[in-house]
């Protein structure tokens, strides 16, 4: 048998922003695929891959040191998952990764068609070679090759390298699409009218034509938005660099669970006066309050159906998040899990994908959204995630990110649409929310990267 193997920790201290740490890691490191991860103050850089795990509709691929496998994808991958990650003789892991929205057709066990099959993989993830947990003031290095961690430190210490940025540019997100988004949205209008659902979010895509820099774009619209999480990756295939407004899920240690509907929206101009009085008029706006309150019942019912008998609670009913461009109602369902022999990933499966970026019931939700999106989602409203031996997990929703794959690059936003929606005011809050991202892409050809301009406009 295979002895365990652990990772060597080593703690150094470093002067700056921890952002612009990660993101020269990202830029500069050893590593073709990594994830940057936000969360609660701290970044966390993951680097290379110790072991790899990719969920396909029909089967789940494991790769740990030179062991390979691959079994057939069943009804219940999330289990496969826990299963292979627990197998890991390394002592301390965590997994960084992805799951795409089309996993939620392999949770729902969708036989019909609908669910992606083949080379499109439905969840990625890694355990890095190297980790880097960023605070401020310090930084944990943990890898399993200890020679990694003076190429690290090397890293962490080179600020003065890093090149000046070009100006952010934007991108044109109203001048195309307005009349088939406007049409599928009276079409979704009358399905729910007729009965056939509740509530549908629809989205629509925003081609982004010039090259750009997508470290230099995650450092800038990082500066300007105040995100639940953020995240910059290049894994699987596709690289994003986003700014979540909320978590889908997040399971500590313990099995307290909790999840955070963010629906209802109005626009944030920068204008305190104007703000406040559209805040007003969005918890008095009966559409939008029915909008988040059927997702906070969505939220509470997926949740009983994994947390102990009495254990769910409602808390920040009601409350207004601002999220960049936009600002939100919010509330927060929390509970504790019955069950703790699955580690967290019952708890992922109750709530994914987020009612926010699905629809009420979600499986006729899921019909509307093939019929009137021309191409599958992907990463779009899917989660960005991590997750660790000890049985945490936190996953954020991707939403306000822009993407790049095969050559394209491209941004996505979505509307909940319900039956008093009006076509011209939800396109126009796609509009509101494309423009957290629209606003700040840095172009490629100066390559450049927004650190250095980040660390003079926070010392200034």
């Amino acid at each position: 048998m295979a002895e365990r193997q652990h990772y060597f920790e080593f703690t150094v201290p470093v002067q700056g922003d921890p952002m612009l740490h990660a993101t020269r890691l990202a830029r500069r490191g050893p590593y073709d695929q990594y994830v940057v991860y936000e969360r609660q103050g701290a970044w966390y850089y993951a680097g290379g891959a110790e072991a790899e795990l990719t969920v396909f509709r029909d089967a789940v691929d494991f790769k740990a040191g030179t062991e390979r496998s691959s079994v057939p994808c069943t009804h219940e991958p999330l289990r496969q998952v826990h299963q292979l990650l627990g197998s890991l003789r390394l002592d301390g892991w965590r997994a960084y990764g992805w799951a795409s929205f089309e996993l939620s057709y392999a949770l729902a066990d969708r036989a019909d068609g609908e669910a992606s099959s083949g080379g499109d993989a439905l969840l990625h993830l890694v355990v890095p070679a190297v980790e880097v947990r960023l605070r401020s003031g310090e930084a944990l290095i943990r890898c399993t090759d200890p020679a990694m961690a003076d190429k690290v430190r090397s890293l962490l210490a080179d600020a003065d390298s890093d090149p000046v940025p070009a100006p952010a540019f934007s991108a044109d997100i109203s001048g195309g699409g307005r009349e088939p988004y406007q049409t599928a949205v009276s079409a979704a209008v009358s399905a729910i009218r007729s009965g056939e659902l509740h509530k549908v979010i629809l989205s629509r895509t925003v081609e982004v034509e010039q090259e750009i820099d997508l470290v230099g774009t995650y450092v800038t619209g990082r500066r300007a938005n105040n995100p639940a999480r953020s995240f910059l990756l290049r894994l699987g295939g596709i690289e994003a660099a986003g700014f979540s407004p909320e978590t889908v899920v997040e399971v500590a240690a313990d099995g307290t669970v909790s999840t955070q509907p963010l629906a209802g929206t109005r626009a944030l101009t920068g204008d305190e006066p104007q703000d406040a009085q559209l805040r007003i008029e969005l918890l008095a706006d009966a559409k939008e309050v029915y909008e988040h309150a059927i997702s906070v019942q969505v939220a509470w019912n997926e949740m009983t159906a994994v947390c102990a008998p009495g254990s769910v609670r409602v808390e920040e009913l009601m409350d207004v998040k601002q999220r960049g461009s936009v600002q939100h109602i919010a509330s927060r369902v929390t509970g504790r899990l019955a069950e703790r022999t699955e580690g967290p990933w019952p708890a992922l499966a109750a709530v994914f994908p987020a009612v926010t970026a699905s629809g009420v019931p979600k499986s006729a939700a899921y019909d509307l959204i093939r019929r009137h999106e021309p191409e599958p989602r992907g990463l779009y409203s899917g989660a960005v995630l991590t997750v660790s031996s000890e049985g945490d997990l936190d996953a954020a929703l991707v939403l306000r990110t822009v993407y790049r794959s095969r050559g394209r690059t491209w941004l996505r936003a979505g509307a909940g649409i319900v039956g008093e929606s009006r076509p011209e005011r939800e396109f126009e809050e796609t509009c509101e929310k494309l423009r957290s991202v629209s606003r700040h892409l840095v172009p490629a050809h100066d390559s450049a990267s927004a650190e250095c301009q980040a660390e003079v406009s926070s010392s200034g």
